[in-house]
């Protein structure tokens, strides 16, 4: 089966956990996902069975919008509810100072991840590192933050959307949003990806592959059997000849080519629109 769709994670299981559902709903093994969310985190899952695995790369992916609630005055070192160790009782903050704050992560933003996150240190994944206690330290990264908005604050939990760069930490923008309130600690309660790029959540349908790639559309002009059989193909018969990806439509399936240096390279072969 090629099939290409857009799932739902529940919180409560790991990205992994919840495609071998996928594969036993679907009744195939050969699959994978894109953008793991981790068990804390529910939402939007990127989704392909058989050869359309192999499109997640060329897939109009970002921008990555994330709704949150962030508990103010909560410690944990994972930055959500998995580790909680104490909370704070805090006054009241004003709405304005609320929103203030939350539109000042807009921009191109600094900071340093979670200590429990993916990234790997020597080879180990941060998140073993910090479960087994040993101390490292993690590289500050850049995230564009195009665009926040506070949804709703009742004391002391703050929702709010953010849309931004792929590769950002939603729990650090929780904890710069706590620093710059002048607390000490904030943790998150909830978090749900809304949207990957285009794709957003609409009941498993099968997404066009020809409407879903990030490349331009390329259109080869020589004879159609060298497409159909795998052939090299000549620059001079293709429509666009600069350097870069494009896919070319064969009907009932696509070839993803690479144009480098004069060059025509076949990226992916033939790949079924189902």
């Amino acid at each position: 089966m090629n099939r290409l769709f857009v799932a739902y994670k529940p919180t409560g299981i790991s990205s992994n956990f919840f495609l071998s559902r996928l594969k036993r709903k679907y009744n195939d093994k050969k699959s994978g996902f894109s953008g793991t969310l981790d068990p804390f985190a529910k939402g939007v899952l990127l989704i392909g069975f058989g050869s359309h695995t192999k499109l997640f790369r060329f897939l109009n992916k970002t921008p990555k919008k994330y709704r949150a609630t962030l508990w103010l005055g909560a410690a944990s070192d994972s930055l959500d509810t998995e580790m909680i160790e104490n909370v704070e009782i805090l006054p009241e903050l004003a709405l304005e100072k609320i929103q203030e704050v939350i539109k000042s992560l807009e921009g191109e933003l600094e900071y340093e991840p979670p200590i429990f996150s993916a990234k790997r240190i020597n080879g180990q994944r941060a998140y073993d590192l910090a479960r087994a206690g040993k101390e490292f330290t993690l590289n500050k990264i850049n995230s564009s933050i195009y665009e926040t908005k506070l949804i709703s604050y009742c004391h002391p939990f703050v929702t709010f959307e953010a849309t931004v760069s792929e590769g950002t930490y939603i729990r650090s923008l929780g904890r710069i949003i706590s620093n710059r309130l002048g607390l000490q600690h904030g943790s998150l309660s909830a978090l749900e990806r809304l949207c990957e790029g285009q794709f957003t959540f609409d009941g498993e349908k099968a997404l066009d592959i020809k409407k879903s790639l990030n490349i331009p559309t390329n259109i080869y002009l020589g004879d159609s059997d060298n497409l159909k059989y795998g052939r090299v193909l000549a620059l001079k018969d293709l429509e666009i000849q600069k350097d870069g990806y494009y896919w070319l439509d064969n009907g009932d399936n696509i070839s993803i080519i690479n144009i480098e240096q004069m060059q025509v390279k076949y990226e992916l072969g033939r790949i079924y629109t189902c």
